[in-house]
């Protein structure tokens, strides 16, 4: 991260590394959190939940990272975007696994309430 000023004395922050972004920063937090979830009682025998789960839950941090890499405003939006539908697929699939017993309503909330921002 680079720290300077713009025109009307505000400070700017020029962020080069996609591990430097908060938003990155938050879905790598939930990937782990998953997988810990994932990895216990009933739900690591349902493979194909399991594995939905997980590599919703990825690809909402692999976007974040793969459209950063892009340098254009453009590019990182639709990228953006793309993680934004992963968020909304991840939610949904959480549903399910909350359904199954798989995940307390509790956790789920918990779950629902890091992926709205992720949906804002």
């Amino acid at each position: 991260m680079r720290v300077g000023k713009s025109e009307g004395g505000e400070v700017r922050v020029k962020i080069s590394r996609f591990e430097d972004l908060n938003c990155w920063q938050e879905a790598k937090r939930l990937v782990n959190s998953i997988y810990s979830v994932c990895s216990v009682n009933g739900f690591k025998k349902d493979f194909g939940l399991r594995d939905q789960i997980t590599r919703s839950a990825i690809s909402i941090m692999a976007n974040i990272a793969e459209g950063f890499s892009r340098k254009t405003n453009k590019e990182f939006i639709q990228f953006l975007f793309i993680a934004k539908s992963s968020a909304a697929e991840l939610q949904s699939h959480l549903y399910i696994a909350m359904d199954q017993g798989y995940i307390t309503k509790e956790n789920s909330q918990s779950y629902m309430i890091i992926l709205i921002k992720f949906n804002a």
